[in-house]
C-alpha cells in the first residue's frame, strides 16, 4: 500500500466517528451538569446559612 493510498483510506474512514460524537456529547452534558450543580449548591448553602442564623437568633432569645 502506497502512502497516497493509505492517506486516502484514512481520509475516508469514518469507523470511529460515532464514538467521537458520543464522547463530545457526553462532555457537553458533563459541563452543563457542573454548571447547574454549582448554581444549586450556592442556593442550598444560602438556605442553610439562613437556617443557621435563625437558630442562633432563637437560641439567643432564650
Amino acid at each position: 500500500m502506497s502512502l497516497t493510498t493509505f492517506l486516502k483510506h484514512i481520509g475516508t474512514d469514518d469507523t470511529g466517528a460515532t464514538a467521537i460524537e458520543y464522547g463530545l456529547i457526553l462532555g457537553l452534558i458533563a459541563i452543563a451538569m457542573v454548571g447547574a450543580l454549582g448554581g444549586i449548591a450556592n442556593g442550598t448553602n444560602a438556605n442553610w446559612n439562613e437556617v443557621g442564623t435563625e437558630v442562633e437568633d432563637a437560641m439567643a432569645r432564650n
